[in-house]
């Protein structure tokens, strides 16, 4: 078979990653393709799944790891540099586990997630 460049991350978890992406990146957008997802919307989905709980990762953390992934002069991230994201956020929040089981991590808080499940506040 060919090898993944994530061998550790099963392709049926990714897509459940992907469709939770798609949820948030059109949440209050009826016209968004749910392909791109914007500073927004990328910080509503890392505060309701989890990924930001205040003291490892907070807003500003999220803001600073968004503008780092995006495209120079684009207002919103693909799922490819989404991906980018959480594996620079999963070794904060995730402080102590290896690169694999961090971002394993992150993405069993994202899974099957839709958003406002979590309750805005």
């Amino acid at each position: 078979a060919p090898s993944l460049p994530t061998p550790f991350l099963h392709s049926s978890k990714m897509s459940e990653v992907e469709a939770a992406f798609r949820k948030f990146a059109v949440y209050g957008d009826t016209s968004a393709s749910g392909n791109e997802m914007t500073g927004k919307n990328f910080s509503k989905m890392c505060k309701e799944c989890g990924v930001m709980d205040g003291k490892a990762v907070t807003s500003s953390d999220v803001d600073i790891v968004f503008n780092k992934v995006k495209t120079k002069g684009a207002r919103t991230i693909t799922f490819a540099e989404f991906q980018q994201a959480m594996k620079e956020l999963c070794s904060k929040r995730f402080k102590g586990k290896s690169p694999e089981e961090a971002l394993q991590a992150v993405y069993g808080l994202i899974e099957g997630k839709v958003p406002g499940s979590a309750g805005t506040t």
